[in-house]
């Protein structure tokens, strides 16, 4: 991969992570409490673990490594 190929990966990137920051704070979409996400605690301490957060966050950052792929 040469350097203009990976600045345009990370410039892609960081787009896509702006967008989605600007959708979390001012859209509807919540990520972090979607079922399958799982909680775990008591009175001492707590326990978060983000299963369904974390596989659709790869499948996202999978497809847009698809379709950037197929469009260089």
């Amino acid at each position: 991969m040469g350097s203009e190929s990976l600045g345009k990966l990370l410039v892609l990137v960081g787009a896509a992570l702006a967008l989605l920051g600007v959708a979390m704070v001012y859209g509807r979409v919540r990520l972090g409490r979607l079922p399958g996400d799982l909680q775990f605690g008591g009175e001492a301490a707590r326990l978060y673990l983000p299963l369904t957060t974390c596989l659709l966050l790869s499948g996202v950052a999978t497809l847009l490594l698809w379709l950037w792929d197929r469009w260089r």
